[in-house]
């Protein structure tokens, strides 16, 4: 009698194909870097992978105390600031009428400039890790706000009106249907900010503080230690890689699936006088909190200047010509880099996120190099790719590039993971081809988290060009800044600072009256509330 055979049971590969394919990625990329370091090592620019493992093997006693002290502000910094960007986006929906005057509040406290916040943070706390903590918080807490505010929103239009039906509140909408909404954009902004937190921290200590990674790249970029600059950057990098993977699986074990379909009536209302006046109510309070902040604590004038103080500086004083030429001579070369680069940025970003659409096995290259670029601080990137471009504005530019593209590249890989199911199977029941299904149902999915992104990008692009221009070119008004809190210049310092808080008002005004024209056809439910 013959026996039954049995199948033996097929067993799991160790790694997955991806897996290999990053791995054997990763190991060419270091190959192929330590080949063109060494092929230009008289140009001073890149560092061997060799030499980064020797230093840190030479030094690692130093580089953990380092890492300790700025990864626990960060880590501070990173808790309070989101809880913040959380807080304000449910301020926002629940009070729909203050959402213009608190994204404007918050983007003003956003666009503070690092390079001038820093010093003037130090002085406010003194010693200790102040400045770090709150840098690092400043840092993340916009990040936050924009796309909580999105997906608090990203739920259909029934939902909202079946809880209404029984009665019930904003509250218990809030907690029934916008919360659990809100968790696939709440997470995309915890990715993103996850780098920015440690960026943050590590500015703040380039003011005077105990011996961080931030003082560590200050004390190398001086010494011309390429090793040492290049070891730095590794390891901001590597923990920044771990922070962002470990957000991410935390969205992956809440299991995000994509909405249903997402219906509101079309809204072709005309904005309000409300909304046309609200950024100029929201400035009227920054204004306000500016003197009364700086009166309630009786900051000395010689360097916490009053909004009357940058007037007189300004328009007042007998060399207020002079100061005001300066001021925009600096603001001019800043925004010819700026503005390039916050373009090509979106554009790359949100062009490789509809290529890995329609190719997803390519993400399994491109995404660890991706994540590896924007978790280097700029403040390590900057000076490298200045060097590497030189110190026009190509460099400038390409600093810009690097610093908006991943937030914009991770925005809208998950504004096209968010398209409905019910839309995509509608697709797949014609038989429509991946570029048809691309542009007419994923692309109209993602143009939220486009937009979000393209607000995001408005301070991100300051930040750059302000950093590169402190640290690497020596022009701009990040120069400027730099040179006056050196120079305890307060009154230029402070002028800045109001300039590019007006620049960044009257961007992210711009980029509302674009955002708004394109979603009242594409995505209603993001203006009906």
């Amino acid at each position: 009698m013959k026996r039954p055979s049995h199948t033996a049971p097929m067993r799991r590969p160790f790694l997955r194909p991806e897996t290999i394919v990053q791995i054997l990625t990763i190991f060419a990329l270091l190959a192929i870097w330590e080949g063109v370091a060494r092929a230009t090592a008289d140009r001073f620019v890149l560092a061997a992978p060799s030499d980064i493992a020797a230093y840190v093997a030479d030094n690692a006693p130093l580089l953990w105390r380092a890492l300790c002290t700025t990864f626990l502000a960060a880590a501070q910094g990173f808790f309070w600031g989101n809880l913040a960007g959380f807080a304000l986006a449910l301020a926002a929906v629940l009070m729909p009428r203050t959402e213009r005057v608190l994204a404007t509040l918050g983007l003003l406290v956003f666009c503070l400039p690092l390079v001038a916040t820093g010093p003037i943070l130090r002085v406010l706390y003194g010693p200790g890790n102040g400045p770090q903590v709150t840098l690092a918080a400043l840092a993340v807490f916009y990040t936050t706000f924009l796309p909580a505010l999105v997906g608090l929103r990203a739920a259909p239009r029934d939902w909202f009106d079946l809880v209404r039906s029984y009665g019930h509140g904003r509250l218990m909408v809030l907690g029934q249907v916008r919360l659990p909404a809100s968790i696939p954009y709440l997470a995309a902004g915890l990715q993103i900010a996850a780098p920015a937190a440690l960026l943050g921290a590590m500015v703040g200590e380039f003011t005077g503080a105990e011996p961080g990674l931030g003082v560590l790249t200050i004390r190398a970029m001086r010494a011309l230690d390429l090793s040492a600059t290049w070891s730095i950057a590794v390891i901001a990098a590597g923990v920044s890689v771990l922070a962002f993977h470990a957000v991410g699986a935390v969205g992956r074990w809440l299991d995000l699936s994509p909405p249903s379909v997402l219906l509101a009536p079309p809204v072709d209302r005309r904005p309000s006088i409300w909304q046309i006046g609200a950024p100029i109510l929201a400035l009227t309070i920054a204004l306000a909190l500016w003197q009364g902040l700086m009166d309630l604590f009786d900051l000395s004038p010689f360097f916490a200047k009053r909004p009357g103080d940058v007037w007189t500086y300004l328009f007042a004083d007998p060399a207020s010509a002079k100061h005001r030429a300066i001021l925009a001579s600096a603001f001019l070369q800043t925004m010819t880099s700026a503005l390039p680069g916050y373009i090509a940025g979106l554009g790359l970003g949100a062009g490789l996120a509809a290529l890995l659409t329609l190719a997803p096995r390519i993400s399994a290259v491109s995404m660890p190099i991706a994540v590896a670029l924007r978790s280097i601080p700029i403040v390590a990137t900057a000076p490298l790719i200045v060097w590497a471009l030189g110190r026009g504005t190509t460099g400038t530019v390409a600093v810009v590039a690097v610093m908006i593209f991943f937030p914009t590249l991770v925005a809208c890989l998950h504004g096209l993971a968010r398209t409905p199911r019910r839309i995509l199977d509608m697709f797949a029941s014609y038989n429509a081809g991946p570029m048809r299904r691309l542009f007419h149902a994923q692309l109209p999915a993602m143009l939220p988290a486009f937009f979000a992104s393209a607000r995001m990008a408005i301070p991100a692009a300051i930040l750059a060009v302000t950093t590169a221009e402190w640290l690497a070119t020596g022009r701009g008004l990040g120069a400027l800044m730099a040179t006056t809190a050196s120079t305890s210049d307060y009154g230029m310092l402070w002028s800045a600072i109001a300039l590019i808080g007006l620049a960044a008002i009257f961007a992210h005004e711009a980029v509302a009256v674009v955002e708004r024209a394109v979603l009242k056809r594409t995505s209603a439910e993001q203006l009906a509330a």
